[in-house]
């Protein structure tokens, strides 16, 4: 027994001789913790400002992403498709020869989306600026998508009211309603067709929200486990631990 407590003390001695394990050896010692951890937070001003700089860049580079010519159109996952209530219609008349109308629809709603999409930035900025430190301490330990919940609960209806009146134009400007209208006809010509009521610009800007959120949402992803998307030092301290 006192041949183990020698061996012991001699261990305690030699690691606390070397900086790197003294601090922490001793809290294990005394206390039964130990202070080293990779999951320590940063000090609370780099905390706030390294979290505020990576939403900035995601919710930018999001807008980017959608709001460019095939930004929602040619991303599968994003892609806004006919309204499940038509879809029955879109469906046969793609069968009968108009097919052409019904992708033209599709094409429509989808354009109309990508231009909504720049009116979204000005409520992410403010978003940042409500940000107070536990809103960051909750988002920093959160998952992997806590900044984009962050987002969605202080900007979604906010983003909602500002982008409906934008694709309800842009839907009349590149020729959603008129490509709906022309495509129920057609359904509704058939005997025994008839086709339920819709709210289209509802559709789409719900539609285009999500898309955006999951676009952000992918942003965040990668600044949390990508190392090569941590592109300033300050991510890299705030993200790298």
């Amino acid at each position: 027994m006192r041949f183990l407590f020698y061996s012991i003390f001699l261990l305690s001695v030699t690691l606390l001789a070397s900086p790197v394990y003294s601090a922490g050896l001793l809290d294990f010692l005394f206390t039964g913790k130990t202070t080293q951890s990779s999951d320590t937070a940063p000090d609370n001003d780099t905390l706030v400002s390294g979290l505020k700089e990576a939403l900035s860049i995601g919710t930018k580079n999001a807008v980017d992403s959608v709001g460019s010519v095939d930004g929602y159109f040619k991303n599968q996952m994003i892609k806004i498709l006919v309204p499940e209530k038509i879809r029955n219609a879109a469906d046969l008349l793609g069968k009968v020869g108009f097919q052409k109308q019904v992708d033209a629809f599709v094409l429509s709603m989808n354009r109309a989306a990508e231009k909504a999409a720049p009116q979204a930035r000005g409520y992410f900025t403010d978003a940042l600026k409500e940000m107070t430190f536990d809103d960051a301490v909750g988002i920093w330990k959160g998952g992997d998508t806590a900044a984009t919940e962050y987002f969605k609960n202080k900007t979604h209806e906010r983003i909602f009211q500002a982008f409906k009146p934008v694709i309800s134009s842009s839907m009349n400007e590149v020729g959603v309603t008129r490509s709906y209208k022309e495509m129920i006809q057609k359904y509704e010509a058939i005997p025994f067709m008839k086709s339920g009521s819709l709210d289209l610009d509802n559709y789409v800007t719900n539609k285009a929200l999500d898309g955006l959120f999951y676009t952000v949402g992918q942003e965040e992803k990668k600044i949390r486990t990508n190392p090569t998307a941590r592109v300033t030092e300050l991510l890299r301290k705030v993200f790298g631990k």
